[in-house]
């Protein structure tokens, strides 16, 4: 089969008719135009004490084109690629985009073909109802694992997109994108106090993602650490020193520093680490990476949204700003090449510089010297909400799970406090890194403007000095 005939026929063009649409995007002048072709459906079944609650099935079917002049980008969708709307949104987008001045240059980016997510088992072409078994099953194994368990809602999603892009540089490129992602949420009651435990696993990958494996690992983890939680108290605030677990607790490098690496904001100067590429911005040894490129991960893109190849991005490297992350837009204006990280919600929506799985890499620190080289402080393996200022730097994290550290040893369980500090100062503060890097294959989904998949992950990290909310 010819892949590229393949993905123009799903969306019923030829290659003259694409080269007629940008012609139109661009007759009112502009640096380049694009086009973003999606065809997308969505699964899911959600089973609730041991009933099927809801399942759906939808799609999403359209063509987005961009024409970006000068600082002025114009934007137009359709939800029917017919010829005749696709050239009234292409003059639509003209329209927007006209008398932005122009004269931005655009680069072709070197063609890629790596499949860092080749499905198995297309989910399309299997029956929702065939899942319910294996729901059916993971809620016996968790209800038998703990007699306090009340509820259990299970929910298995899945989505599978065809992409095709095309440029004015004259690139085509095209891609089929699946996503699997399973997840539990189980409730407790003990002694009239109730605790919460959510477990979620997502990945680009097709239906062999259902597993006698995976139904074990998440009833483990549904169960895994809930002693503590009813046991867990607020402690003593203040200015302490926190190691951050490995795994979850990547989500604090995602927000509170890993959006201050993006380059539109930094284009714009509105991010605290403007101008300071080259700079050393941590301690020698640390490395803060984004990576299109891990196998079956929920951030991974053979290609961005803009047609450029997934790739590895290190933004420190040995402490060192290295990168912001570019999109088309960034990287003209930076005069550098384009990243991979120009992303989209779907094609209702511009691509803008977005994050795909962000982590630290490993140290040499071994994680339980780290956690007994501590007087006192805080071990943190969970977060949950945040608030984070991209320009200032600061941050405000929810500790859904931890421990306090007293002399060089994990001992009272903790909840209900805040970690608090600056991206920056905190990324300045690393004390040791261990050598035991974790990426999280949870449900993570970025919401900067709109929402799209992402990954993160951690080391063990010690951070000499963060403020902890806590009782005073």
């Amino acid at each position: 089969m010819n892949c590229r005939n393949h993905y123009l026929d799903i969306f019923k063009v030829t290659e003259p008719q694409l080269d007629k649409v940008i012609a139109t995007a661009l007759a009112r002048g502009g640096d380049f135009a694009d086009i973003y072709f999606e065809y997308t459906t969505f699964y899911n079944l959600i089973l609730k004490d041991g009933a099927v609650s809801s399942g759906g099935f939808h799609t999403d079917y359209g063509v987005g084109i961009r024409v970006l002049n000068g600082e002025k980008t114009g934007y137009a969708y359709s939800e029917n690629p017919e010829m005749g709307e696709m050239l009234k949104a292409a003059e639509a987008a003209g329209a927007i985009a006209q008398c932005g001045g122009g004269g931005r240059s655009f680069k072709a980016v070197q063609e890629g073909r790596s499949d860092f997510y080749p499905m198995q088992m297309d989910w399309r072409r299997q029956q929702a109802s065939a899942f319910l078994p294996f729901l059916l099953d993971l809620e016996k194994q968790i209800l038998a694992k703990d007699s306090r368990i009340v509820k259990v809602i299970a929910r298995l999603s899945d989505s599978v997109s065809d992409i095709l892009m095309y440029n004015s540089l004259g690139e085509l490129t095209y891609d089929t994108r699946p996503m699997g992602s399973l997840s539990v949420s189980v409730v407790f009651q003990d002694k009239g106090m109730t605790e919460n435990r959510s477990v979620s696993r997502s990945f680009r990958t097709g239906a062999e993602l259902i597993s006698p494996a995976l139904a074990k690992e998440i009833a483990d983890e549904a169960v895994k650490g809930i002693d503590a939680r009813f046991e867990a108290k607020r402690p003593k605030g203040g200015q302490m020193s926190v190691v951050m677990g490995a795994g979850a607790s990547g989500i604090l490098l995602h927000e509170a520093m890993g959006h201050a690496f993006e380059a539109d904001f930094n284009r714009k100067g509105q991010s605290i680490f403007s101008e300071k590429v080259g700079q050393r911005v941590c301690p020698k040894g640390v490395n803060v990476v984004d990576d299109g490129t891990i196998s079956a991960n929920r951030g991974a893109v053979n290609y961005d949204d803009e047609g450029v190849p997934g790739q590895k991005t290190y933004m420190v490297e040995d402490g060192i700003l290295r990168s912001y992350l570019h999109d088309r837009i960034s990287a003209a204006w930076y005069g550098v090449d384009p990243t991979g990280n120009g992303r989209r919600e779907n094609f209702r929506y511009n691509p803008i510089p977005r994050m795909r799985a962000t982590y630290m890499e490993s140290g040499n620190a071994d994680p339980e010297g780290i956690i007994s080289s501590v007087k006192n402080g805080i071990y943190v393996d969970e977060f949950s909400n945040g608030q984070v200022k991209i320009g200032e730097g600061d941050f405000t994290f929810f500790v859904k799970s931890g421990f306090l550290i007293e002399n060089g040893r994990l001992t009272a369980p903790v909840k209900d406090i805040n970690i608090i500090g600056n991206g920056p100062q905190a990324l300045a503060d690393i004390v040791a890194v261990g050598n035991d890097l974790k990426i999280d294959n949870g449900t993570w989904t970025c919401g900067k403007e709109q929402s799209v998949a992402v990954s993160c992950g951690m080391p063990t990290v010690l951070i000499s000095n963060l403020t902890v909310g806590g009782v005073q």
